[in-house]
């Protein structure tokens, strides 16, 4: 299955290619979730070494710099803002539970972010605590480079809870435009890059929400976003090989769970955004408590990845390849950040291995074009864990048939052009988008130096 704009045209599963519960291709299963909004910026004659500037307020003083209406900023080892009064009250309607109720709400707006880059798109992040009845809204006011200036855009109502009695559903939100860009589920993107439209600036506000009367409040700890301008490619320049090194990621697969809670995006072969993100949240040492499993049935395998898939799911979207849903559904365990970001070649992806950090990579390609992967998709997640002495790419690879068979082996130049292009041809021939370098990094909220270091050379601190 593939992707559409949210607002008119075609079936919202149709349109854009790489998208959630993606459908292999050559009559295989689904492979599973991800997803690229529109095609990024045209060819240009000179661009940036590194076409991505990645922001995030992280720490008191970030929190600081911004303007809050009802909020505090919470200093100790994990800084953020939180709720402390009601600054207002409003009525929302959740379109998944049919539910209208009153909650009160908070704001923080961020200082104005002026991009590195001017971007044709922009994906947020945002790591939080949500205790049960509480959530947030995370929006976005951009300006052009003809000097006007987006609406506030809403890039997603999220909680970490799924209790229909007290939380709302996790939602996008469709049908957002104003005739120059659009809210494409999780992603922000100008409608023509070709015209050489581009957003120069945004700033992030936050509204945290609460039961009126409730001492509950939500924390958010991460705020950010990623701006991008890749132009359009069909193949990529291959990076020479510089690291041969494998971490011990465990190995779970998405296609065990197929026909598993159906309510989540047809079950199991649509999985492979939070399998990917299971595998990497249990290298650092982090999962599901048994009461937190406790749902899921005890005749299941690794039903670890049954509540990663729940509680990733976006109802709006109707999957669970929501990219930034993914991210703070890592950073819900303890002492973890996510962040959605673009990485340059696989260089940059050498230099997070040797670091120790894995990283999760969104992919799509004809069965032709990786070879061993025995299947084509429109649209996958797999997690990088190492690289062999040749240079080639070692990946955890969920669309495997079992938990044994996920470690493959993929050919260096391949993997970097089905990972990086921006553009290519589909079963049917047609010209279809690719992801352009999309990948989640999930790491401690306290790295060492060196992953500090390897973080920060790929532009996220």
């Amino acid at each position: 299955m593939t992707r559409s704009a949210p607002h008119s045209g075609p079936a919202r599963r149709t349109v854009l290619a790489a998208a959630a519960g993606a459908a292999l291709a050559a009559g295989t299963a689904a492979a599973g979730a991800a997803h690229a909004a529109p095609g990024p910026a045209g060819p240009r004659t000179k661009a940036p070494a590194r076409p991505v500037d990645n922001h995030a307020w992280t720490t008191q003083a970030d929190w600081r710099s911004g303007t809050g209406k009802g909020t505090r900023v919470v200093a100790g080892a994990r800084p953020g803002v939180t709720l402390a009064k009601a600054a207002g009250r409003t009525t929302y309607t959740d379109p998944h539970l049919n539910r209208t109720a009153q909650w009160e709400y908070a704001e923080w707006l961020s200082p104005v972010h002026r991009l590195r880059v001017p971007a044709t798109e922009v994906i947020a992040s945002w790591n939080a605590h949500t205790p049960p009845g509480t959530w947030i809204q995370v929006e976005l006011r951009g300006t052009y480079t003809d000097g006007t200036r987006t609406p506030w855009y809403v890039l997603g109502r999220w909680t970490a809870g799924d209790d229909k009695d007290v939380d709302i559903r996790r939602t996008s939100v469709d049908d957002q435009s104003d005739g120059k860009s659009s809210i494409w589920t999780d992603t922000f993107s100008i409608d023509d890059a070709a015209s050489g439209l581009r957003l120069v600036s945004y700033g992030l506000r936050l509204r945290l929400l609460r039961a009126p009367g409730s001492k509950a409040a939500p924390t958010v700890w991460r705020l950010g976003a990623m701006g991008s301008d890749v132009p359009d490619r069909f193949t990529v320049p291959a990076s020479a090989p510089g690291l041969a090194k494998e971490l011990a990621v465990p190995r779970y697969s998405q296609n065990i769970h197929s026909g598993q809670y159906p309510q989540y995006d047809n079950g199991g072969e649509a999985w492979c955004s939070p399998t990917s993100s299971q595998m990497i949240i249990e290298y650092w040492g982090r999962r599901p408590t048994a009461r937190q499993l406790a749902w899921v049935d005890p005749s299941y395998a690794d039903p670890q990845v049954c509540h990663a898939a729940r509680f990733t799911y976006d109802y709006q979207y109707e999957g669970c390849g929501n990219w930034p849903f993914n991210a703070a559904y890592a950073a819900t365990y303890k002492d973890l950040q996510g962040v959605v970001t673009r990485l340059s070649s696989l260089s940059d992806l050498e230099t997070l291995i040797a670091a120790g950090i894995p990283a999760i990579t969104s992919q799509s390609f004809l069965k032709e074009e990786l070879t061993g992967a025995g299947y084509g998709t429109s649209g996958h997640l797999m997690t990088v864990i190492g690289f062999t002495a040749d240079g080639d790419v070692i990946a955890n690879d969920p669309a495997s048939p079992s938990d044994a068979a996920v470690r493959r082996v993929y050919k260096r130049a391949e993997w970097e052009t089905i990972w990086l292009r921006t553009k290519r041809h589909n079963a049917s021939g047609a010209v279809v988008s690719g992801t352009g370098g999309v990948c989640y990094l999930y790491f401690p909220a306290h790295p060492s130096a060196g992953q500090r270091k390897a973080l920060a050379a790929v532009g996220v601190r």
